[in-house]
């Protein structure tokens, strides 16, 4: 599933492609992936309309029209953004499609269908009926902020972590990549860290996701000492130590460690 390092180059992908283009026309291969209304009464309120600027919250996406109206994109487990220039044939299903009057069109696809496209009035009103926490990058938290998320709360410190209640943006594969470069095992209860053990934390959740922005989310392209290359292999040594990494459940995810750099809690 996509998660904030992703939507944020979907995010700076949108402002290079589309952002301030005229929009011509807006077709989807199938209703349900434009929620609150019909495709064409959503191509219609569009038609003549730009994005003025775009705001990333967690996991969702945002683009601001000039009318004052939002659009949100939920990128469901699979979706993703693809611009051409030219109207090039796309796929039967999954897809929503951005006509734009400069002859280009920026396409959302995604063929699980598990996201959406959708209009919004109220920004603000639309993240608090979401429930969110503050974005796992947002300026303001700082290691004191941080510190105070995890006051009173109990539990694996990987499930406090994917909670988008407390922090938006972090899912299963940021969370295992955060606590191997903090040294903390997923399954480390969160109440049994220290200060310094939630300052170190805090400050490997900055590095890894920037990383991971820095990097375009391509795998290829990541840190040689981080484990989002390493995920699917069966098999696979740590990037760090060499110790062979393991496989366990924790928070009913799936979840890779190194069983060295990041000791089991007693």
């Amino acid at each position: 599933m996509p998660e904030l390092p992703d939507v944020e180059v979907f995010r700076r992908y949108l402002d290079a492609t589309a952002l301030h283009q005229t929009i011509a026309g807006l077709d989807a291969s199938d209703d349900r992936l434009v929620a609150g209304e019909t495709p064409r009464a959503l191509a219609e309120y569009l038609r003549g309309h730009h994005f003025e600027r775009s705001y990333r919250h967690g996991k969702h996406l945002f683009a601001a029209l000039e009318t004052g109206r939002w659009l949100e994109w939920h990128f469901g487990m699979t979706g993703y953004f693809a611009y051409h220039k030219d109207q090039e044939e796309v796929p039967e299903e999954g897809h929503v499609r951005f006509l734009l009057e400069n002859g280009a069109q920026l396409l959302f696809l995604d063929q699980r269908k598990l996201g959406h496209v959708a209009a919004l009035d109220d920004l603000d009103a639309y993240l608090a009926e979401l429930g969110l926490g503050i974005d796992a990058l947002d300026p303001e938290l700082d290691e004191a902020t941080f510190r105070s998320l995890a006051e009173g709360r109990r539990g694996q410190v990987k499930c406090w972590l994917m909670d988008q209640s407390t922090m938006a943006g972090i899912g299963n594969v940021y969370s295992d990549e955060i606590l191997f470069h903090a040294g903390i095992h997923p399954r480390q209860p969160l109440e049994a860290l220290t200060d310094e053990g939630l300052d170190r934390l805090h400050r490997h959740l900055r590095s890894v996701l920037e990383a991971a922005i820095e990097a375009g989310v391509d795998p290829e392209k990541m840190p040689s000492d981080f484990l989002v290359p390493l995920r699917e292999e069966r098999e696979a040594d740590c990037p760090r130590c060499g110790e062979a990494l393991t496989k366990i459940k924790a928070c009913g995810r799936r979840a890779r460690v190194c069983p060295r750099c990041q000791p089991g809690p007693d």
